[in-house]
């Protein structure tokens, strides 16, 4: 069941466990019994599995301002290996 947060006019902040169709129901502060207002706040995006998290964070920061890279990640600079074995000097050139 999802979780709703209400806001009680003189006792502050709480949260509901509730159904679904329960949702645009009045709630009732737990401490004074007063008729409190139902607040939004943003997704639980925090219990996100980590590399989601991080995926999603640096695609926010990339927006404004774009990391700009100078080679592919991930390669050495030489990208084919130099031999020096006699027999690869007579293969044919790509």
């Amino acid at each position: 069941m999802p979780t709703y947060g209400y806001r009680c006019p003189s006792c502050g902040s709480f949260e509901l466990v509730r159904p679904m169709a329960e949702a645009s129901d009045p709630a009732w502060c737990p401490d004074c019994g007063e008729v409190a207002r139902r607040i939004f706040g943003g997704p639980a995006l925090r219990r996100l599995d980590p590399g989601v998290r991080r995926a999603l964070d640096a695609e926010v920061r990339s927006s404004d301002a774009p990391q700009v890279v100078t080679s592919v990640p991930g390669r050495s600079r030489r990208a084919t290996p130099i031999t020096t074995d006699p027999r690869h000097a007579r293969l044919p050139r790509p």
